[in-house]
């Protein structure tokens, strides 16, 4: 499995949200380009500890929760790399933390 596919696989990515994170085209990560990224390196390197940690599945949903414009996706989106792995730090320190709607 490729990099790109694994990010994708461990956070619910669409292909044009792995695009807009990595700063690439389309045509790019079909070719097999944005293999070679740094950031995308890294990236599925603390992803996939935070998945071993978590699991998977909490992961995916973890991502996208919180109000938007302060969800982690939102943060990767912004190319706020520091503030996305503080978010993903934070996750594994406390765990999937659920409030109930009552």
């Amino acid at each position: 499995m490729t990099r790109t596919a694994r990010l994708i696989e461990l956070l619910g990515l669409s292909d044009a949200e792995l695009c807009e994170v990595l700063d690439v085209d389309a045509l790019t990560v079909v070719s097999g380009q944005a293999e070679d990224s740094p950031q995308l390196a890294i990236l599925v390197d603390l992803v996939g500890e935070a998945a071993d940690a978590v699991g998977a599945t909490a992961l995916r949903g973890w991502v996208r929760r919180g109000d938007a414009g302060a969800r982690p996706i939102d943060a990767l989106l912004a190319h706020d790399f520091g503030a996305f792995e503080s978010a993903l730090g934070d996750l594994v320190k406390r765990g999937v933390v659920l409030r109930g709607g009552g």
